[in-house]
């Protein structure tokens, strides 16, 4: 029976970008928002199989690839390199003749060209969770319970004590 000629060329499925789920799950890049999740996916577009460490992309390209302005293309490079999902290999430069290289970058997740495991910060970075505190005449209401406990004079201090001598 003959093989058919439909499968004949197949050999797969073509380049695609493969976004692991323990990335997806983390809390770095779950407080993404959508344009530097396009700007890591445009970085990991340019990843072959061998080449991290090496990526270029400037912002210019960036811009021209995601349909954004270049200015707003630094800020999210920034915040991806803050959470820790990329690593600036090599600064921007003037070259030997005088043009412009690039940025080179390099993922976290995967480990780089020259030989460096996967440095994987983005799992340990976490959302700076501080909750506002409610003021009681003008004075946080920390600040009045801490000062207290410390024996240290405040505005509500004589209040304090009318209240813990009832109770004793």
């Amino acid at each position: 029976m003959a093989r058919k000629p439909y499968k004949a060329h197949k050999k797969g499925g073509g380049r695609h970008v493969q976004l692991h789920e323990w990335v997806q799950s983390s809390e770095a890049w779950a407080s993404l928002k959508s344009g530097p999740r396009a700007l890591y996916i445009e970085l990991k577009r340019r990843y072959n199989g061998h080449n991290n460490g090496e990526l270029v992309l400037s912002h210019r390209d960036a811009a021209l690839a995601l349909n954004a302005h270049r200015n707003t293309i630094g800020p999210w490079f920034e915040e991806l390199r803050e959470r820790g999902l990329i690593e600036m290999t090599q600064a921007p430069h003037l070259g030997p003749s005088g043009v412009g290289k690039s940025s080179i970058w390099s993922l976290q997740e995967l480990p780089t060209a020259d030989g460096s495991p996967a440095k994987k910060e983005f799992l340990f970075w976490r959302k700076n969770k501080i909750p506002a505190q409610k003021k009681v005449h003008g004075v946080t209401k920390d600040r009045t319970v801490r000062s207290v406990v410390q024996g240290k004079s405040t505005k509500c201090h004589s209040q304090c004590d009318a209240i813990g001598s009832i109770s004793k």
